[in-house]
């Protein structure tokens, strides 16, 4: 009875921890916090391992899993995180697992284990941190065309990894997705756990439940013959499964009746296996999805040899600016029309940490305008940490502002604040508008539109990470130190719609970015207007 009482106790110490926010959208800089988290619960573990060894061998087996897990975490955290394969691992563990793990402790309690963990659980991923990591693969999975066996395999990018899906991941990937009614990724990640279990993998999934899900996954996706095939499987390992005999039953009737009424004879299921590409993806609110996909992955790009031929590399002194008269800034032509330009050596490796320094206690959840209310919020096609300094934050930030007026020779006054960006797992942002369409909200009103867009990259990305414009199919990949820069606007303030562009989800690595909007007022001397509309 007393221990009963004691485990209550803990359970409703530990349910009254309530998390500080949520973290599907980590950084790589905050998830590493959770590398060194999750080290110091295993060092706490192993204390009590100590204390009760007899009665914890059970625990003993976790621990050593995890302490070996940690040691390579930890050797280099952010190389870890990198690998999206080990972000969500590292998620499911601390949500999921950690759990298991707790509730198994609680039945013989340790002061010292039990307190570490009520002080660490505020800062524990929850269910929606891990539905965002798996849906965060999902989305690498799609836009980089990469089947679920290469992700179980750690394969990505042609990098060969010890981050591997088991069965087990394989199988509550599938259920997310099932979850959340996508039914197109439950069968991709059901029958990767299907093919591993088939092929001698230990699991604590049965191959039943796999079917269960799988062959209503397939129901959905409208392949009634294959649902059917799977089902008879279901049913041949568990003739007395709740389901599996009536979903039979009514998949043959519903297909019967579509051959019925289409004059057609009954076809066997194919036997090829269920891969990338067996069904189609549906479709979504995007409609250049296909084409920014492929931008992303390299494939379409619009830069012909004609357009190669109109490119050039210069110094550029900023209109003879007296800060670059001596030190001229390096200048290489990325495209013609609309004209973008890079800068070469913009940032030094000293600047790019400090200011890396000052945004990451600033880090939140990046939000967009709604266009309808004019509110700022959070949107699923935007997906990355930012914060805003400015210039009175530390002479870094003033002297990075003053570097941008004196190259565009456009004045920062009216600009917006520097705005860092950290993109960590699958982090993106989908194609957009920088500059706002009419009806303009409250403070456009007073600086103006977003004339231009100097945007900075701070770290070098393994994998992914480009900025691409759809409309004209340019792919810009970054490279750390150097910037960006083109115009939202034509001379005469409309917007140039050419310039809708994104941000491609970073496939390995962690992508830094700064970025400065630049506002109409203020310019009027610098840019003046042109004779036509689109001048």
């Amino acid at each position: 009875k007393k221990l009963q009482e004691c485990t209550l106790l803990m359970v409703l110490i530990l349910s009254s921890v309530t998390p500080l926010t949520h973290l599907q959208y980590l950084s790589a800089g905050q998830m590493t916090d959770l590398i060194y988290t999750e080290k110091e619960l295993v060092q706490s573990l192993r204390e009590y391992i100590k204390a009760e060894e007899s009665k914890l061998a059970a625990v003993k087996s976790w621990a050593n899993k995890l302490d070996a897990l940690t040691r390579l975490s930890t050797s280099d955290p952010e190389g870890y995180l990198a690998h999206p394969v080990n972000a969500y691992k590292l998620m499911k563990r601390l949500n999921t697992e950690w759990t298991e793990l707790e509730s198994l402790v609680l039945q013989n309690p340790s002061d010292g284990f039990i307190s570490n963990m009520s002080t660490h659980r505020q800062y524990f991923p929850d269910e929606e941190d891990e539905t965002g990591a798996a849906k965060a693969l999902m989305r690498l999975q799609d836009t980089y065309q990469l089947d679920s066996e290469a992700f179980s395999k750690g394969k990505l990018s042609g990098l060969h990894s010890s981050a591997l899906l088991t069965v087990d991941d394989c199988f509550d990937m599938g259920k997310t997705a099932y979850n959340d009614a996508d039914y197109y990724h439950a069968v991709l990640w059901m029958q990767q756990a299907l093919k591993q279990l088939d092929a001698g993998e230990e699991a604590v999934v049965t191959k039943a439940d796999i079917l269960d899900y799988l062959s209503y996954s397939v129901y959905q996706m409208g392949d009634l013959p294959r649902a059917i095939e799977l089902t008879r499987r279901l049913v041949a390992i568990d003739a007395s499964h709740q389901r599996a005999g009536g979903n039979l039953r009514y998949f043959e009737r519903l297909l019967f009746k579509q051959l019925n009424e289409m004059n057609q004879t009954y076809e066997p299921a194919s036997e090829e296996p269920i891969q990338l590409g067996t069904y189609s993806r549906p479709k979504d609110h995007l409609p250049e999805r296909e084409a920014y996909e492929a931008l992303c992955r390299g494939e379409g790009l619009q830069m012909t040899e004609a357009r190669r031929s109109r490119l050039f590399c210069r110094y550029h002194n900023g209109y003879m600016n007296p800060r670059l008269l001596l030190k001229p800034m390096k200048e290489e032509d990325e495209w013609d029309s609309p004209h973008i330009v890079r800068y070469l050596d913009i940032l030094s490796h000293g600047e790019i940490q400090k200011i890396k320094e000052l945004a990451k206690p600033r880090l939140a959840r990046a939000t967009v305008r709604d266009p309808k209310t004019g509110v700022l919020t959070t949107a699923n096609y935007r997906v990355s940490k930012s914060a805003w300094l400015e210039g009175e934050d530390d002479p870094v930030i003033e002297r990075v502002n003053q570097r941008i007026e004196d190259i565009t020779g456009l004045t920062v006054t009216t600009a917006e604040l520097l705005q860092v960006a950290n993109y960590g797992v699958g982090g993106q942002y989908e194609p957009h508008y920088d500059f706002s369409r009419r009806p303009f909200d409250s403070n456009l009103k007073v600086d103006g539109n977003r004339l231009a867009t100097f945007l900075n990259y701070m770290s070098d990305v393994e994998a992914g990470g480009a900025t691409v414009f759809p409309d004209f199919g340019a792919a810009i990949w970054p490279r750390k130190g150097t910037a960006v820069f083109w115009y939202n606007l034509f001379k005469s303030g409309e917007g140039d719609y050419r310039t809708r562009h994104a941000a491609c989800p970073v496939l390995v690595g962690s992508k830094w970015v700064s970025n400065k909007w630049i506002h109409e007022r203020g310019q009027e001397f610098r840019r003046p207007c042109g004779l036509t509309e689109v001048d």
